[in-house]
């Protein structure tokens, strides 16, 4: 018999210290600096391969065929260089590269920018005799951003658009020793910036990039990533960045939270004291080319960042915490050209020369909004003195505050965190607060969750991952944790559950009548031919399975009567909201995607597979989306649609078939964005829906749950009956994807 362990050749085959030096890791093992053996890691001088899957075959060219998404030109090529995102879930979501760089802008629901915005740096200048410490004086700092970003505490207020603005936010280090004598400067990214160094530039490539990466690992347990530099820029300092983010599973609200905390810890190996600077800059941008509309401003504690297309706001804020041994700063506006506003250049210098910013910085006003194509950026910077052999740590905040969401059919909702932080922009100021007082809190509590399985010998290690170059299968039971990446970083929306505000400046408002009145309603509640019965399922569980059946529990609101435009039929009943209601507790309604490039929330196929870790680790959530999807059963749609491959025509949503999706455009009232095949003959999605019920009932015990969705599970059921054509007990296929191509006899 073959034994599992065939294809590698030790039981630890990849310790920590074959990356990062045991003497560093001892070194660093100081309030959480250390990362644990269990992380993935990868060096910050590796390459960044391209994903061949994103390219075009050969035979894919000689046919023609389309790439995944031939209507989006690419500005950032796929390639294998993510890292642990930021943030809690479904508040909009920053993601990472290993290198550092802040990429995959997700703020807007349905739309990523994965393009790096390289102003948003961290940096280090270290000076002989100066030590950088971050402030901890929880009287935080803020700014807010109107297009410009400020260090300390910054709020950036971001009205956003279509398009993202591409975000640079970076962390820069600066140390001196022997008295001043023997100073190092770096931004905290490997590689080059183009044009670096140009005499007549005075943006960021004028700053210091002298980061090889040749002796810094990235590694990564989500929800925290590590980044250790083991005598970069300076021989003589380790430094640890440690990346936390409010995962916690069951709690409800502290994981809705877009916050995350970077914790700098400062080891000194050297003879002489050091004074080191850490510098974080923020571009008042949200991705992509947003910045070019103009009009954004910053002000000392505050950043507001306008958008077009009438998108909700959205606010950055970033923080230092100030102590007794760690002095913060602020420069609340600089600009990449120096013609309105202090330049990069000379930001840059000010901080190789000083180590700080004027503290007059704080008292200054609201600058000049931006002018179209003007990039407005902030910096805050901590700095502190590291004794011979000592240790210090930093800690930096950032936070984004976005209340509202809105889809692009006109409906918005306020996301989940709004419930204890309000709907204020300015909101992203407690948000740093919080994060600054609690972020340990929340470590142990990471910490409790996850070192039972990754310090449980006895457990299988079932996750294999391929790493070159040994060419052998190495199990690690990170990937268990990391995967779970998707939560945050996957489009995630999670709302407070309440139905949605009418945007009116969005809502197509045309005129609907030659009298001229407007049309206020959302263009999905337009034409809008749905049949819902709204009667209350009995508590006694014994219910009927006519075809009247409905949830028990749903908001109809928006009511009219219209006339359908195909086939002359009317719909009496009123355009429900069909999000359902969660019985005592409302944890709000959460979405996510089936992919960045895959636009449809909670496709339901997938979800059946996904669905485990919600279970397991956020068991509420994943009773409110099987609610949506139980209401979704008795919910009709008579509104037309083609189906792509094969050019037939049929009705958007079947009553009793369970929906591929609940939508793209509108979730909860538009569902069935996928319109390639008629799903409403699909086998496979009622029965996942049944054993999904009975698995989530089975697990949580909860009744209320089980009465809740009794009734659309028959008529889940009942639906299926169709396709026992002879009577047998058996389903029979019909050779058509997209479950199986097969004819003839089926089994789920």
């Amino acid at each position: 018999m073959v034994s599992g362990h065939i294809f590698h050749c030790r039981k630890n085959s990849w310790p920590a210290e074959e990356y990062v030096g045991r003497t560093a890791l001892q070194l660093l093992d100081f309030d959480g600096g250390a990362p644990p053996e269990q992380a993935w890691r990868r060096r910050l001088n590796s390459h960044a391969n391209l994903l061949k899957e994103f390219s075009v075959t050969f035979m894919e060219a000689m046919r023609m065929k389309a790439p995944i998404d031939p209507f989006t030109k690419e500005r950032c090529k796929p390639s294998a260089s993510q890292g642990v995102p930021l943030g809690g879930m479904g508040s909009g979501s920053i993601s990472r590269g290993f290198r550092g760089e802040f990429k995959n802008w997700h703020i807007i629901p349905g739309l990523c920018e994965s393009s790096p915005v390289m102003e948003n740096q961290f940096s280090v200048i270290l000076q002989s005799n100066l030590t950088v410490y971050l402030p901890i004086d929880f009287g935080v700092l803020c700014a807010c951003m109107r297009h410009v970003c400020m260090l300390a505490t910054v709020l950036i207020c971001n009205y956003y658009s279509f398009f993202f603005l591409t975000l640079r936010h970076l962390f820069q280090i600066f140390v001196s020793r022997d008295g001043g004598n023997k100073k190092y400067s770096s931004v905290l990214a490997p590689g080059h910036h183009e044009g670096l160094k140009k005499n007549s530039d005075s943006g960021i490539s004028s700053w210091d990039w002298n980061l090889s990466g040749q002796h810094s690992t990235y590694h990564a347990l989500f929800p925290r990533a590590w980044t250790v530099y083991d005598g970069e820029p300076d021989p003589d300092l380790k430094i640890s960045c440690r990346q936390i983010s409010p995962f916690i599973p069951h709690d409800y609200k502290d994981s809705s939270l877009p916050t995350s905390v970077f914790v700098y810890t400062l080891v000194n190996t050297g003879k002489d004291r050091a004074k080191v600077s850490l510098l974080m800059t923020w571009a008042n941008s949200i991705g992509g080319f947003s910045h070019n509309s103009g009009g954004h401003y910053n002000e000392p504690f505050m950043y507001v960042y306008l958008t077009a297309k009438d998108n909700p706001p959205v606010t950055f804020a970033v923080a230092a915490c100030e102590t007794q041994n760690v002095n913060v700063t602020v420069l609340p506006v600089f600009g990449l050209t120096g013609e309105n506003h202090v330049s990069a250049k000379d930001m840059w210098n000010t901080m190789v020369q000083n180590g700080h910013f004027n503290q007059e910085n704080f008292s200054a006003g609201s600058s000049m909004p931006s002018s179209p194509g003007q990039k407005l950026c902030a910096a805050v910077s901590a700095s502190t003195w590291v004794e011979p052999h000592g240790r210090c740590t930093v800690a930096f905040a950032l936070a984004w505050s976005s209340p509202k969401v809105k889809f692009q059919k006109g409906c918005t909702y306020n996301r989940r965190y709004t419930q204890f932080y309000g709907t204020s922009e300015r909101s992203a100021v407690n948000l740093v607060h919080d994060a600054l007082t609690k972020y340990k809190l929340w470590e142990e509590e990471i910490e409790a969750w996850q070192n039972p399985i990754l310090k449980d010998e006895r457990l299988p290690e079932w996750y294999a991952l391929s790493l070159p170059p040994w060419n052998m299968v190495q199990r690690y039971k990170f990937t268990l944790f990391n995967e779970l990446y998707f939560l945050v970083a996957g489009g995630t929306v999670w709302t407070d559950g309440q139905p949605p505000a009418i945007d009116e400046k969005a809502s197509l408002g045309s005129k609907s009548s030659k009298r001229g009145t407007k049309d206020t309603k959302p263009e999905s509640l337009k034409d809008s031919h749905v049949n819902l019965t709204s009667e209350q399922a009995p508590d006694s569980g014994h219910m009927t399975n006519g075809d009247e059946r409905s949830v028990s529990k749903f908001a109809a609101v928006h009511g009219s009567q219209m006339q359908e435009q195909n086939g002359g039929l009317k719909s009496e009943e009123p355009i429900p909201y069909l999000i359902s209601k969660d019985g005592p507790e409302n944890v709000g309604k959460f979405l996510y995607l089936e992919g960045v490039e895959y636009i449809m929330w909670n496709t339901y196929d997938v979800h059946f597979y996904a669905s485990f870790a919600l279970l397991d680790l956020f068991p509420k959530i994943e009773l409110s989306i099987q609610r949506d999807f139980a209401n979704a059963v008795l919910y009709e749609d008579r509104r037309r649609v083609k189906f792509l491959a094969d050019g037939a025509s049929g009705i958007r949503k079947v009553k009793g078939a369970v929906p591929h999706d609940l939508g793209t455009h509108d979730p909860w009232h538009e569902m069935n964005a996928y319109n390639i095949h008629d799903t409403s003959k699909w086998k496979d999605l009622n029965p996942k829906f049944v054993l999904q019920i009975y698995r989530d009932f089975a697990a949580t015990g909860d009744m209320q749950f089980g009465r809740d969705v009794w009734p659309a599970v028959c008529a889940a059921m009942d639906y299926m009956d169709q396709f026992d054509r002879d009577g047998d007990g058996l389903i029979e296929n019909d050779g058509f994807p997209d479950q199986t191509m097969m004819h003839g006899l089926f089994m789920e």
